[in-house]
């Protein structure tokens, strides 16, 4: 049976592999805060590489981003699991292994982290944030800019058409 997103923010059921508590069919606590969680450097490489590909399993994730690193199927078990309990990929067997994939989107963790760090680091001094992105997007490039542009015009839109 799949499992689908179970995030306290994310859309979707709770699978029934969780009890209340949150602890999931083998004990293990499961993340289901609205903070995002911190990534280790393995763990953001094989989110990115399942964002690309699509789903995969131990051995296919290794082959795509462990051997070339060399480091073992184990370690790279070990990343896709602490995924699964923080509750970014979800996970089905099939045969005696398990198929991962993201449970969350790139925008959705995207938003999560920015709201963090707007909420935690900024305080809620969304001038500042403001301020920051700009600058960062000009850093980036003219086009960023320009994309920033567009986006704020069709957020505009939206809000207008939403009256």
């Amino acid at each position: 049976m799949p499992i689908g997103p179970y995030l306290g923010w994310a859309c979707g059921p709770v699978p029934p592999t969780l009890t209340p508590s949150g602890a999931g069919a083998h004990g293990r606590r499961v993340h289901r805060s609205r903070v995002a969680p911190r990534l280790g450097d393995l763990e953001s490489i094989v989110l990115d590489r399942l964002w690309e590909a699509g789903p995969g399993d131990v051995k296919s994730m290794h082959d795509a981003v462990g051997r070339t690193r060399g480091i073992t199927p184990n370690t790279v078990q070990s990343a896709l699991e602490r995924l699964h309990r923080k509750g970014l990929l979800r996970r089905d067997k099939v045969g005696h292994a398990y198929v991962y994939a993201p449970a969350v989107s790139r925008e959705e963790l995207s938003v999560r982290l920015v709201d963090e760090v707007v909420s935690r680091v900024m305080r809620g001094r969304h001038g500042d944030v403001l301020t920051a992105f700009v600058d960062f997007a000009a850093r980036a490039g003219t086009e960023q800019l320009e994309e920033l542009e567009r986006l704020v015009a069709r957020r505009r839109a939206e809000e207008r058409g939403r009256r």
